[in-house]
């Protein structure tokens, strides 16, 4: 069988082009169950016997077992070409104990505490480095920097502390040309935004504020990014799982059992993509793509399978009619891009 080409997009003005579909390293830290390592590990060759060109992973995934399995498979394939991407905001403490493992199922018996300081950012990469296994990094975020993680009551003193410290060791370290690409990775387009206004950012990961679902991120921020010359690469395009599996029992929106209304916007969408003969998953994949600022979709997986499912969607044929009949039963707005520009 023919794997299909993937192809790449800009990140913003950082002269990285990326693949557009990106692999996230986040299930690979045990996030929902524990993972068997070999089938990690050839997880990520997959990905990159593929195409996938950027892999993105962080200190909290798996508290540092992503950073590692993904050095591994790098190891053992021998690339040297691919963009790596990981983030600053936490720093482990390989003698305090794991905790509650920041809610993965598995993973190293690390703790981790947020450090948002100017050293704390360095110490960050250090340890990503380390567990890499490299000498370089093209693309890091300062992460989590948002409500939902730390609360209205601090997010004030976290963005404050994120400015003064992480992103000027970022800033210093993109003059020096020691990383090519720096930026945020929150769950909140209006964090995005104030990062965006407060400094000078090349990219930014943004989970599940741009879907076919809901675009909160469209009206200000994106068009933002696309004024500063941001890259956006773009996570929980499934909003965490109910635009892969439909309206289904069970079905889970940003990480809860999905509630009502959205079973029912779900089920509306659903029902016309069946009428054009596309998988409900195979329109959300592609949907974000649409709009000129998205240069990445960063997709988890664990197995090789999963992977080649997500080339295989990305590039199968979705009708134009599709899109217009969404737009006109009023389930995306008249003013949304969507792929082919229509």
């Amino acid at each position: 069988m023919t794997v299909p080409t993937l192809p790449s997009r800009p990140l913003g003005r950082s002269g990285l082009e990326p693949s557009a579909l990106g692999f996230g390293g986040a299930p690979l830290g045990d996030l929902y169950a524990h993972l068997d390592e070999a089938t990690a590990v050839a997880t990520v060759e997959a990905a990159l016997a593929a195409g996938i060109s950027l892999i993105d992973t962080s200190p909290l995934y798996g508290h540092g077992l992503s950073e590692h399995r993904i050095g591994a498979a790098l190891r053992r394939s021998g690339r040297r070409d691919v963009m790596l991407s990981t983030k600053v905001g936490r720093v482990a403490e390989p003698f305090a104990g794991r905790g509650d493992g920041s809610g993965y199922r598995g993973g190293l018996p690390h703790g981790m505490r947020f450090d948002y300081s100017h050293d704390g950012a360095m110490r960050s990469l250090e340890q990503s480095a380390l567990r890499l296994g490299v000498d370089h990094l093209d693309i890091v975020l300062i992460h989590d920097v948002d409500v939902w993680t730390h609360g209205a009551g601090q997010i004030e003193a976290r963005f404050a502390e994120a400015m003064d410290g992480a992103y000027r060791a970022l800033d210093r370290l993109r003059s020096a040309g020691a990383v090519k690409a720096i930026g945020v990775g929150v769950n909140e387009a209006e964090m995005c935004e104030r990062f965006a206004r407060a400094g000078d950012f090349d990219a930014m990961l943004l989970a599940g504020r741009y879907s076919l679902l809901e675009q909160p991120a469209l009206a200000s921020f994106m068009p933002l990014a696309l004024e500063k010359g941001i890259g956006l690469m773009l996570g929980g395009v499934f909003n965490s799982g109910i635009l892969a599996t439909g309206p289904v029992s069970g079905a889970r929106y940003n990480y809860q059992p999905a509630p009502p209304e959205i079973l029912a916007r779900v089920a509306a969408i659903e029902a016309v993509c069946a009428r054009h003969g596309v998988p409900l998953r195979r329109a959300a994949l592609q949907f974000p793509l649409g709009h000129p600022a998205v240069s990445s979709l960063v997709m988890g997986a664990v197995t090789a399978a999963e992977v080649a499912d997500q080339i295989a969607e990305l590039a199968a044929p979705v009708p134009a009619a599709l899109w217009a009949e969404l737009k006109s039963l009023g389930l995306l707005g008249a003013d949304v891009p969507v792929p082919g520009g229509s």
